[in-house]
C-alpha cells in the first residue's frame, strides 16, 4: 500500500518512510494534505508527532483533530542536523532552516548572528540554499547528498539525543491485539477546578503510565484546550479509558505497538 509522507525528497519522513515501507512513497508537501490523503482511503501515512528538543508537532495534532484517521504505530528516529554552506559560516547572509530544525539548532543559529528563513522540509530549505549563493541551509545528510551541498559544521544540532517520534497513520483503527500503548483525545466539555486532576487520577488510581500528556486550544476560545494522552497498555487500561468517557468527551486516537527501523 502507497504510503504518503512529507517531501520533498530527502525529508526526514521520507528517508525513515523508504527504511520502513520500501519504494511506494508518496511525498506530499504538507502535513495536512498528507493526514486529508490518508481520511481519503487508500493510502497509509507517516508524520512527525514529538521531538525531544522541540516538542509537539502542532500541525500534525492539528491534523488529527480535524480528520478521522487512527494512529496504528510508531517509530523513533534519532536526528541529526548539518550546516550546509559553500564557504566560511560566519559569512552567511542568510540561512534556510525548517521551524522545527531552527528551533532544534537555535544554539547554533543564534551564534552565526544571521537572519534565518523558514522552508517547508529540510530538503526545501536544501533547494532554497541552492539559489543563493550567498546562503547556507540546515539539513540532513541525505539532503545535502541529494541535492549536492557541501556540509560545513557536522552535528549542530543542541542535543546529542534528539530524537523525533513519527506515527503511522491509516483511515481504520488497527486493534489492540499485540498493542503497547493507545492514543486518546480528551475534549473537557466545561473548565471546573480539580479537571485535570481528576483525569489524570483515572489512570493514577490503576497504575498506568502516562507517556505523554499535551495541551492544544480547542479554538472554540481562550482557555479553552484540548487533552493529547498516550497511555501505556496495562491491567485496567480498558476500564480507565470508560471512566474518562463518563466523566468528558474522549475520541479513541488508535492502539498500536513500535515498528522496527531497519538500519541503513
Amino acid at each position: 500500500m502507497t504510503v504518503a509522507t512529507l517531501g520533498p525528497a530527502g525529508t526526514f519522513s521520507h528517508e525513515l518512510a523508504v527504511r520502513l515501507y520500501g519504494d511506494d512513497i508518496e511525498l506530499l508537501s504538507t502535513i495536512r494534505s498528507i493526514i486529508k490523503r490518508v481520511a481519503a482511503g487508500g493510502a497509509k501515512g507517516l508524520v512527525p508527532i514529538e521531538n525531544s528538543e522541540a516538542g509537539g508537532v502542532g500541525e500534525t495534532l492539528q491534523g488529527l483533530m480535524e480528520f478521522d484517521v487512527s494512529i496504528t504505530g510508531e517509530a523513533y528516529m534519532p536526528v541529526r542536523h548539518h550546516l550546509a554552506a559553500r564557504g566560511d559560516p560566519g559569512r552567511l547572509s542568510v540561512v534556510y532552516a525548517h521551524p522545527q530544525t531552527h528551533e532544534q539548532c537555535s544554539v547554533l543559529l543564534e551564534s552565526l548572528g544571521v537572519e534565518v528563513v523558514h522552508t517547508s522540509s529540510n530538503a526545501a530549505s536544501a533547494m532554497a540554499m541552492q539559489k543563493d549563493e550567498h546562503a547556507g541551509a540546515v539539513v540532513s545528510e541525505t539532503a545535502a547528498r541529494i541535492y549536492g551541498l557541501p556540509i560545513a559544521v557536522r552535528d549542530v544540532q543542541n542535543s546529542r539525543e534528539n530524537t523525533t517520534r513519527f506515527v503511522e497513520i491509516f483511515a481504520l483503527p488497527r486493534g489492540s491485539a499485540g498493542a503497547t500503548k493507545c492514543s486518546l483525545l480528551v475534549d473537557p466539555e466545561l473548565d471546573r477546578v480539580g479537571l485535570l486532576a481528576d483525569i489524570l487520577a483515572v489512570f493514577a488510581r490503576r497504575g498506568i503510565n502516562l507517556t505523554r500528556i499535551e495541551s492544544r486550544p480547542s479554538r472554540r476560545g481562550m482557555g479553552k484546550y484540548l487533552f493529547f494522552i498516550d497511555m501505556e497498555i496495562a491491567a485496567g487500561w480498558r476500564e480507565a479509558k470508560e471512566e474518562l468517557k463518563s466523566m468528558t468527551a474522549v475520541r479513541e486516537l488508535g492502539c498500536y505497538a513500535r515498528m522496527e527501523v531497519p538500519e541503513i
